[in-house]
């Protein structure tokens, strides 16, 4: 079997923000560096520095510790959210994205739930064809928190803009 790799050939978008997919071998490297750091670098950039970026700092320190015992399953991603889905011309239910990456499937399912979510019924179903790890509940604030930056950083450069313009 071969080591499992972490990333994309190519960066894509996540919204209007460049995402950075870089192949890596280490979820927690592609994750501190891929998305937490760039994130937390793309905020100074827009004026969140302070405690954002102290605390930002000791939380990538310590990502070994959410992951202890759990080797995220290899998927490939996107940013799930309810809006993205629909029913095809047959009625089958389609997820479409440009952020797509390969990695931890417990990433779509903590986007999914950030922003409104599915019925209840997918997530029992999907629980019960392939339950969680009992880590998730904490690991799906870590994985929002990159979604949640990227909608700050979003926000203040677009305020910045407004300013300038």
């Amino acid at each position: 079997m071969s080591q499992p790799r972490f990333g994309w050939a190519h960066d894509n978008w996540i919204g209007s923000t460049p995402q950075r997919n870089g192949w890596e071998n280490d979820w927690i490297r592609f994750w501190r560096e891929q998305r937490l750091g760039y994130q937390l670098k793309l905020a100074a950039e827009n004026g969140y520095g302070g405690a954002l970026q102290r605390d930002g700092e000791a939380l990538m320190a310590r990502l070994e510790g959410f992951f202890c015992g759990y080797r995220p399953p290899l998927r490939c991603c996107t940013a799930t959210c309810g809006g993205q889905s629909r029913l095809s011309g047959d009625g089958l239910p389609v997820i479409f994205d440009p952020a797509l990456y390969i990695g931890d499937r417990e990433c779509d399912l903590a986007m999914s739930e950030l922003f409104g979510g599915f019925a209840p019924a997918f997530y029992a179903a999907y629980r019960e064809a392939w339950p969680l790890d009992p880590g998730f509940a904490v690991r799906k604030t870590l994985y929002n928190l990159y979604h949640i930056l990227n909608h700050a950083t979003c926000l203040a450069a677009a305020t910045r803009r407004r300013h300038i313009a």
